[in-house]
């Protein structure tokens, strides 16, 4: 008989864990409080950057490579463009931890890239300025993602090898009990096999052990015009420092979307109720960043928006089984840098619901009550 398994939040991770255990023939169902897509977590913002270099920890790399591979099966399986290979530009100080790790995790996986200088950046092109000592690393194998309809194209699919999506349901308890999991919505109550909790900064509402661990955050994007519309703006951006911020061309063909990091992303306690106003002072870096390093672009925002992410403090995500068996999986707190990893953290999700193991190298992720790898 078919396991019978509930995937909780049906967002960046968790649309990716039902189509692939839809695809594995299990009898899956998802909940989502919204809809498939939506604009409120951590999958909105017309873009997201996919790199195959990573400053954070070269040990991502392997997942990165499976994620890339995955994500030309999934635009394949869709119909749907949901990937751009433009390259990306990873820049900052030649002394910056960051820009020593991306170099390092280059090295080891002999990744496709080109190394410049401030000048020979600016030269190429001009829409980005660099300073003096700064180095350029060209990530050939990189681009932009489209979340919202990475997710809603993946949910389709999904559906259409036998899922089932419950929308606008909460879920409001999640218990194990002697013959599986139970799971207490807005529909009633239902029985599982086994559940896969992605409700990303949803996570603490459904889960409140998980506040120690994960900080919902408020960030905020901004849409700039270019200076020059017949400028091709190709490559996306990464600046480590001193100020951490990003680009990414927006499929618009108009519009560069400017980005910052979590430092610059305000703590919240609600997800449901965060301020959609934008003040003023709040486009401030994004304005100096602009001036100082991006003069290609107008510096003022043509549209902004807020949308809420789960963040983990040595941003290592949380990926475990929770106490009392492996009826229920936890994942959450992917910090932000997640969404280019969707793809595979949704196979990882999958099998370790299906099998307890995961053909990925993730052991360095785990922590707690961690499931095997």
């Amino acid at each position: 008989m078919k396991p019978r398994i509930a995937v909780i939040g049906i967002g960046s991770m968790g649309s990716q864990v039902l189509y692939q255990l839809a695809k594995a023939g299990a009898d899956v169902v998802g909940f989502e409080s919204y809809t498939p897509g939506h604009d409120r977590g951590a999958g909105a913002g017309d873009t997201r950057i996919f790199r195959s270099a990573h400053f954070e920890d070269s040990r991502w790399v392997p997942i990165l490579t499976r994620a890339d591979a995955l994500w030309d099966e999934l635009s394949a399986a869709t119909g749907r463009e949901l990937r751009s290979l433009t390259g990306c530009i990873l820049m900052g100080p030649s002394d910056h931890g960051q820009m020593a790790t991306a170099l390092a995790s280059i090295a080891e996986h002999g990744l496709d890239h080109e190394l410049m200088d401030a000048r020979t950046l600016t030269d190429r092109y001009p829409q980005f300025r660099g300073v003096d000592g700064d180095v350029a690393i060209f990530d050939r194998r990189a681009g932009f993602l489209r979340p919202e309809l990475t997710i809603l194209a993946t949910t389709l699919l999904a559906v259409s090898l036998g899922a089932t999506v419950h929308k606008a349901t909460r879920v409001v308890d999640v218990r194990e009990v002697a013959d599986g999991v139970v799971v207490q919505s807005s529909r009633g109550v239902e029985a599982f096999d086994r559940v896969i909790v992605t409700a990303g900064p949803w996570i603490n509402r459904l889960m409140p052990e998980f506040e120690e661990l994960i900080t919902v955050r408020r960030p905020i994007s901004a849409w700039y015009a270019r200076r020059d519309p017949a400028l091709s703006w190709e490559p996306t951006f990464i600046r480590t420092g001193p100020r951490h911020f990003y680009a990414v061309p927006s499929p618009d063909g108009v519009t560069v979307k400017i980005g910052l990091s979590v430092v610059d992303h305000q703590v919240i306690n609600d997800p449901d109720t965060i301020d959609r106003d934008i003040r003023l002072e709040e486009l401030a870096p994004f304005t100096e960043m602009i001036e100082t390093y991006v003069p290609g672009l107008l510096p003022d925002a043509v549209r902004v928006t807020p949308y809420v992410e789960g963040y983990v403090e040595d941003t290592r995500p949380i990926i475990r089984s929770q106490p009392g068996g492996r009826g229920i999986t936890v994942m959450a707190g992917f910090s932000g840098h997640g969404f280019k990893l969707a793809s595979a953290f949704g196979e990882i999700g999958a099998q370790l619901v299906m099998t307890g193991r995961s053909t990925l190298p993730i052991e360095f992720l785990q922590r707690g009550e961690a499931v095997p790898a």
